[in-house]
């Protein structure tokens, strides 16, 4: 009798198959014979696994948290706009490099931001509204300060560094020379950076989505409209705009956000701190 070879080939393959197959684990097993049911089910989504509850509780961080992003965003697009329509071959070279070195290192301290986020809930929403909880979160508030600031000077310490590692970048000594110039503006922004990460985050913490909302809805529109300024100035001649002054004006951004975020905080502190007090006044009033 003659055997096929093919059907020779798929016995043995069958056969390691089926051995292979034995000499996994049960669960495995289970997987691999259902898996295409097992990833359908947790793919899938219908109507049914829609979670009103728990909408609900998300729905009012949508337009804050979406607004914070869109106002963001709109300050970098303008930048890039105004760097490519207004600069020059020099200072646009720079330019890629100078923020290219900014995308590197504002990470560091972005995740500041959602650290605070997850700290100062457990004590802003803490149930015992006396003097303890105002102390807790005065405190908790300076330690998000004093760690921004502390990773505002490493950044900083790092910008220093960008003339003894430029030559890596580039051996344009033109290019070079922009680059330098626009260290200032850079070093500005990313010392006040932790700052501003730090307070966004506490804010957010303490659920203050109107006021961030209509901050950066006003950013949205105004640093957007200040670079095209600066575009207009340029195209004109009535200004010299190079890297160093689209920099210093994007650092101007972040001190007034380090501003805000902080006379912010402060308001609320006393404001819980007026309540400790009313509260306590209040109960006084009550036992006599």
């Amino acid at each position: 009798s003659h055997v096929c070879p093919l059907q020779c080939t798929c016995t043995s393959t069958t056969t390691s198959t089926s051995s292979s197959t034995s000499s996994t684990s049960p669960a495995t097993r289970g997987f691999l014979s259902n898996g295409k049911l097992t990833l359908r089910k947790y793919l899938s989504f219908s109507h049914r696994h829609f979670d009103k509850s728990k909408a609900r509780e998300f729905l009012p961080f949508v337009v804050p948290v979406t607004t914070t992003s869109v106002g963001r965003i709109s300050g970098y697009i303008a930048m890039s706009h105004v760097a490519s329509s207004t600069l020059g071959t020099y200072d646009m070279a720079a330019h890629q490099i100078v923020f290219s070195i900014f995308c590197c290192l504002t990470p560091f301290v972005d995740a500041l931001s959602q650290v605070a986020q997850s700290f100062v809930p457990a004590v802003f929403e803490a149930k015992e509204r006396g003097a303890e909880r105002a102390v807790a979160l005065r405190r908790t508030i300076g330690n998000f300060r004093k760690v921004g600031v502390g990773f505002g000077g490493v950044l900083l310490g790092l910008t220093a560094c960008i003339p003894l590692i430029g030559r890596y970048f580039t051996t344009d000594s033109i290019v070079l020379d922009r680059v330098n110039g626009a260290i200032p503006g850079l070093g500005l922004f990313l010392l006040l950076h932790g700052l501003v990460c730090g307070g966004e985050g506490t804010l957010l913490g303490q659920k203050d989505l109107k006021f961030l909302r209509n901050m950066y809805a006003i950013f949205f529109f105004t640093v957007p409209a200040y670079m095209l300024r600066l575009k207009h100035r340029a195209l004109t001649g009535a200004q010299t705009v190079g890297i160093g002054t689209m920099w210093a004006a994007f650092s101007t951004y972040n001190l007034i956000r380090t501003a805000s975020w902080h006379l912010r905080l402060a308001q609320l502190q006393r404001r819980t701190e007026r309540g400790v007090v009313l509260a306590a006044v209040e109960e006084k009033k009550g036992g006599t």
